[in-house]
């Protein structure tokens, strides 16, 4: 008899198994990890600090991008995980913080409001990961889900500040919370900021005025980064207003 040998397995390279960039996904792994913070945190009553994860993931979750293309560690893995982690940080928790601080006591109202961000949130990123090659890179089409999430953790963020409970503040939890869910899956498009070159030169003006912007928001942070966020939510409407007003001018 002849000795049974294994036979090699033929592997396609193509088809190996790839490994995992580690440095741009500690970042989404951060970022998941403060969503998800934001919501036992929720769970527990402290909203404030809900708040200011929800902040924390935003800035994680702009770093995971930029660290993967300065060290060409791009990949479909990281896109899909990115995505996912913003789901829970930018869709489901800010959903969880507003409703649980401000929106329960409503009844179905409040959570059909918190949904409809929620709903929004899954929508708007679905919508992003279609359109990445068609759609102008300059322009997001509809609120991104961060500023949303910015938008709505830092409103529960000022009140709380201001001693105002989620009771007294509802109906502005509400109608915010509505804005911002309608918004994400809007037509409306806002400048991504994508155009900018952070290694060209500018005037020394521009560096001053970077200062004087750290300066402004770590005085009152609360504030002026909820301030910030809803000029940002409003300058699409008001971009969208003047375009229609322009065009009504030119068909005259």
């Amino acid at each position: 008899m002849h000795e049974m040998r294994p036979r090699k397995a033929l592997v396609n390279p193509e088809l190996r198994r790839r490994g995992i960039y580690i440095l741009p996904n500690l970042f989404t792994t951060a970022a998941l990890f403060a969503g998800f913070y934001a919501i036992v945190q929720a769970m527990n009553g402290r909203f404030e600090h809900a708040a200011v994860a929800i902040f924390i993931a935003m800035v994680l979750d702009g770093l995971d991008g930029r660290v993967a293309r300065l060290t060409r560690t791009q990949s479909a893995f990281g896109a899909e995980y990115d995505s996912l982690s913003d789901m829970v940080s930018f869709g489901a928790a800010p959903a969880l913080v507003i409703y649980e601080w401000a929106l329960k006591g409503m009844g179905r109202l409040g959570w059909i409001a918190a949904f409809i961000y929620c709903a929004g949130a899954a929508l708007r990123l679905a919508r992003f990961n279609t359109m990445l090659e068609v759609q102008d890179k300059r322009y997001f089409q509809g609120l991104p889900s961060p500023a949303a999430a910015a938008l709505v953790a830092g409103l529960v963020w000022v009140m709380i500040d201001n001693n105002y409970t989620g009771e007294e503040a509802r109906w502005y939890a509400c109608v915010l919370t509505i804005f911002a869910g309608v918004t994400m899956v809007s037509n409306i498009r806002y400048y991504s900021f994508k155009d900018i070159n952070l290694r060209r030169s500018v005037p020394f003006i521009a560096v001053f005025a970077i200062v004087l912007f750290y300066l402004l928001v770590s005085s009152y942070p609360q504030g002026v980064l909820f301030a910030l966020f809803l000029c940002y939510a409003v300058s699409g409407y008001a971009m969208a207003a003047w375009q229609w007003i322009n065009k009504r001018r030119q068909g005259r």
